[in-house]
């Protein structure tokens, strides 16, 4: 499937979910998808941490529910994060591995083995229980719902299989400023949790 229209349909099924979007292309398929700038954290140089920052959040606010994309090129530079996930098994976090194989942010350079790699085995093999694959849009709009439904007993594993981004969609530039997006990401998550994330205000 086409990984732009991967992203707008997932966008269709989002209620109140944060989203953690990371490097390559899924920064700007999703504010393609979504505009959002407020409840959506665009950490465009992750290195393969997105889920790792997710993580983080969804242990520190366990209310709220967080959606993490990392594409399979940075999950190839980092797969330990699995066993890290699942450990922690956070059932209000769902990792959602991006699998073009290719690695975007280089122009769709050759993944290695790419025609081979069984992401859903590696996450089986780590002992995630709920791992799901999506090959089409028809499969996210009719399986995705009960995937994302809210109070899962586990951590989740979602494998999106899409064609690379460059030939089907020229990826805009969000038009907002890096630090811009971080206090409106920041302020947000302070005024629905109450935490304290900035600290001393003038």
């Amino acid at each position: 499937m086409k990984y732009i229209d991967a992203f707008r349909a997932l966008n269709r099924h989002r209620t109140d979910q944060i989203v953690i979007a990371s490097a390559g292309h899924s920064c700007q398929a999703w504010w393609e998808a979504s505009k959002d700038s407020t409840t959506t954290f665009y950490l465009g140089a992750s290195m393969s941490m997105s889920t790792m920052f997710a993580a983080g959040l969804a242990v520190a606010q366990p209310k709220l529910k967080l959606w993490a994309f990392m594409g399979d090129g940075a999950f190839c530079m980092n797969p330990g994060t699995l066993m890290v996930e699942r450990q922690m098994n956070l059932p209000n976090l769902m990792h959602i591995l991006v699998s073009n194989r290719a690695y975007g942010g280089t122009l769709n350079a050759d993944l290695p083995n790419s025609a081979r790699n069984d992401y859903a085995a590696i996450a089986r093999g780590m002992g995630i229980e709920r791992v799901f694959t999506l090959n089409t849009i028809d499969e996210i709009e009719t399986e995705f719902p009960a995937i994302a439904q809210p109070n899962v007993p586990a951590y989740t594993f979602v494998i999106l299989e899409v064609e690379p981004l460059v030939e089907q969609f020229k990826s805009p530039a969000i038009d907002l400023e890096a630090v811009e997006l971080k206090y409106r990401f920041g302020r947000h998550i302070e005024q629905i949790t109450g935490a304290n994330i900035f600290g001393f205000r003038l």
